[in-house]
């Protein structure tokens, strides 16, 4: 019986991603609350984001935005997302963010849904 334990792995993955596409595309984003600034930073530890305005233009969301840390230092960064045309509006996910003051970068898995001028984000 071992020959079958590959199909089974397989089978079972193929069952995992077809659950995981179900269940992206019967997420509704026009159901995600309004984005409002300034919000709780994904990383938390008490870092709060401001200033977080997406534009749409070629293909990719950005938007410059400020991340103040607890003792108030505040860090100019930017992020750049793949924008996807979705359910009548464009979802801004895969972020990669850097900082405009020193080498500071990385990804961020927030994301945010545009239609008719309202951004939204994922509920918390």
């Amino acid at each position: 019986m071992r020959p079958f334990a590959p199909i089974a792995a397989v089978a079972t993955l193929l069952l995992t991603i077809a659950h995981a596409s179900r269940a992206a595309a019967d997420e509704n984003y026009e159901s995600w609350p309004k984005l409002v600034n300034p919000f709780p930073s994904t990383g938390g530890n008490g870092v709060m984001i401001d200033g977080y305005n997406p534009v749409v233009a070629n293909g990719k969301c950005t938007t410059d935005f400020t991340a103040k840390i607890p003792d108030g230092t505040v860090y100019r960064n930017t992020v750049e997302f793949t924008a996807t045309s979705t359910q009548g509006g464009i979802l801004c996910d895969n972020g990669k963010w850097r900082s405009l003051e020193s080498d500071a970068a990385g990804t961020t898995p927030f994301r945010v849904f545009i239609k008719d001028g309202i951004v939204r984000r994922p509920p918390e």
